[in-house]
């Protein structure tokens, strides 16, 4: 790929409940859109794409957002404890505030990956899970769904704002602004050129070690390097390098994930009323969560999931990391559950000090995502390393590397259940279990890995021999782009013309040696492009706002685009299965047992856990915007 174009290669080796549609089908999308109905979807091996699909908002679930003049009122099911099939009409959850239980603390649990049915699955299969514990205690919402860009920065982002990309600004962890100056600049002068923002494991000192650079990794004296990991920093920001963030044309300073949201968060909110807060997530760069004033978040456990897993060279970069293979994210999501545990008993994540249980805290889990992507893993029972990771054949039930990360998954959660119970704090408790962000394709056989490298290679090779007269020096028409099973793209040249262009290439791309697989390639693996205004139009922007993308496309079901053989499933698309994800919400004041089949938003979990803290939902700039409403 031209080295003009960034690229980012992430090494991976995220029932009846379901409201999915059949696989290899998409969501209703408008089929009056003047735009290619043609869509790109870009793997994390080349250019990086992002995509957002063109849907119906009259009769999709799975759009950005719409404002709402009531709250959900209607629970159409009821759930046995082994969750059964029988749809009930049944009474909302009351609605009027005496009626409603507060709480004192709410635990937010994000599965990774997970879809709804992974979890109507699981839960009907051993109904003597925590999950299926959890489930008949509380509300399950089988018709959620993630923002999109379904990418783990906005989905997680959404849930603890509020908001969707056109009001938060965040559409991926990785992106493009045209209006900051880039990286490690020191001298802003003249308009800025635009840069990449990547809030990922590029902003650590070290995204080699598991502590991104503080110097804990490896523990001295000890066979183990990560033995010291929970002595981590609580502050994200000394473990960032501040050369390695865009750089503000304001200020000529560096602008640090939190300072990019363009609201404020729930643990703002929390924090204005004196209450504690925590979060434990995969990158150090989720100091996004502390919102703009920097002050939301108390205390942090963020050690870097792409680092290296190799006891052997644990600070060194271009090791295999902790998603490579699944008992290895598994060992790295059990360092966070500690945490969690640590703050369920009144510790800090490291266990020091007494400051209390958090009222808002909680971590992500990585563990069912690479057993997603993953070819195949080592797996409990099986160290060979040739387990199979994703879907069985019927593309819904986990095969044996998923199942054992769902395995992991109950397990842990059950730690936590165990560890609220013995502090007598279950009872004053919300759990809220959700994901940032679902996976696809479930059905194998729709894979076609696409190399998307070559795909942008060639589009810049043909704008520069049709409008820059074949020279080499010229500016790539590209500036960014990022690509999972979907596209997006960032243009130097913004205008029409160079937008127009680039949706008309990418219509027209059938060179089929793109595949990994050998499969046919039709338009650049894309279902819909959209370009320019109606790019700006389809995520609810301006067209001149700096952050949105010039082209945004929507993948063909099954296509992941990515130059190798190594992950079988990705998200950031606009299918079902890269959005319809669970919201489980259980708390004493809930009618247990109960599943909600009308369509809600990840979204609402902000103002929900405002509301169940005896919160106003208010206080949050997205609910404003967007009218985002509590789940009950």
């Amino acid at each position: 790929m031209n080295h003009l174009v960034p690229t980012i290669e992430r090494r991976y080796p995220r029932s009846e409940w379901a409201n999915t549609e059949p696989s290899g089908k998409r969501a209703d999308h408008n089929a009056q859109t003047a735009r290619a109905e043609i869509e790109i979807v870009k793997m994390k091996s080349g250019t990086q794409i992002k995509t957002k699909s063109h849907t119906n908002w009259t009769n999709n679930t799975f759009r950005f957002f719409r404002p709402r003049d009531g709250r959900l009122r209607c629970t159409t099911a009821m759930l046995g404890g082994a969750v059964a099939g029988i749809l009930l009409a049944f009474p909302a959850v009351a609605r009027d505030d005496d009626d409603l239980k507060r709480v004192e603390h709410v635990l937010l649990i994000s599965v990774d990956g997970m879809h709804q049915s992974d979890l109507a699955w699981y839960v009907q299969t051993h109904p003597k899970s925590t999950l299926a514990a959890l489930v008949a205690k509380g509300i399950n919402y089988s018709n959620a769904s993630t923002p999109f860009p379904s990418d783990s920065f906005p989905g997680m982002i959404g849930q603890v704002t509020g908001g969707n990309p056109a009001t938060v600004g965040i559409y991926y962890d990785d992106t493009w602004n045209h209006a900051v100056f880039p990286a490690g600049t020191t001298n802003c002068v003249g308009p800025a050129p635009g840069g990449e923002v990547a809030y990922t494991e590029a902003a650590d000192i070290n995204l080699g070690a598991l502590d991104a650079g503080q110097g804990i990794v490896p523990a001295p004296g000890n066979p183990d390097p990560w033995a010291n990991i929970l002595k981590m920093t609580g502050d994200p920001v000394k473990v960032i390098n501040p050369a390695n963030l865009p750089v503000d044309p304001e200020t000529c300073e560096p602008i640090y994930p939190n300072q990019y949201l363009q609201v404020n968060t729930i643990f703002e909110v929390a924090h204005r009323h004196h209450l504690l807060t925590a979060w434990s997530d995969k990158h150090p760069a989720y100091l996004a969560m502390s919102g703009p004033s920097g002050e939301g978040v108390d205390d942090y456990f963020t050690p870097e999931i792409n680092s290296s897993a190799n006891k052997a060279a644990p600070t060194e970069l271009n090791q295999p990391d902790w998603t490579t293979d699944n008992l290895y994210t598994q060992q790295y999501d059990g360092y966070k559950v500690e945490a969690v545990v640590n703050w369920i008993n009144g510790h800090r994540h490291d266990g020091s000090g007494n400051p209390g249980t958090p009222a808002i805290f909680g971590m992500n889990f990585q563990t069912v995502s690479t057993g997603q992507k993953l070819p195949t893993s080592r797996t409990e029972g099986d160290p060979s390393g040739n387990s199979l990771g994703g879907y069985l054949a019927d593309s819904a039930t986990p095969g044996p590397v998923l199942t054992n990360a769902l395995d992991f998954i109950d397990q842990s959660l059950g730690k936590m259940v165990s560890a609220l119970e013995s502090r007598g704090l279950f009872n004053s408790t919300a759990i809220i279990v959700s994901a940032k962000h679902g996976q696809s394709p479930m059905n194998l056989a729709a894979l076609n890995r696409i190399d998307d490298g070559k795909i942008i290679a060639a589009l810049n090779a043909a704008w520069n021999n049709s409008h820059q007269s074949g020279n080499p020096k010229a500016t790539p028409l590209v500036a960014f782009g990022v690509d999972d099973d979907g596209m997006i793209l960032w243009l130097n040249d913004r205008s029409i013309a160079a937008t127009e262009f680039a949706r008309q290439f990418l219509v027209n791309y059938s060179d089929s040696t793109a595949s990994v697989d050998g499969k046919p390639v039709t338009s650049a693996g894309l279902w819909q492009v959209y370009t320019g205004l109606a790019a700006a139009q389809l995520i609810g922007v301006k067209e001149n706002d700096p952050r949105v993308p010039d082209v945004i496309g929507i993948a063909q079901y099954g296509v992941v685009y990515t130059s190798h053989k190594t992950k079988i499933a990705e998200h950031g698309g606009d299918h079902p299965e890269d959005r319809n994800v669970p919201i489980l919400l259980v708390w004493p004041g809930a009618t247990g047992g109960l599943n909600i089949t009308a369509p809600v938003e990840t979204t609402q979990i902000a103002p929900t856990i405002l509301e169940l803290l005896g919160l106003s939902p208010e206080e949050l700039r997205a609910v404003h915007i967007e009218g985002t409403q509590p789940l009950f």
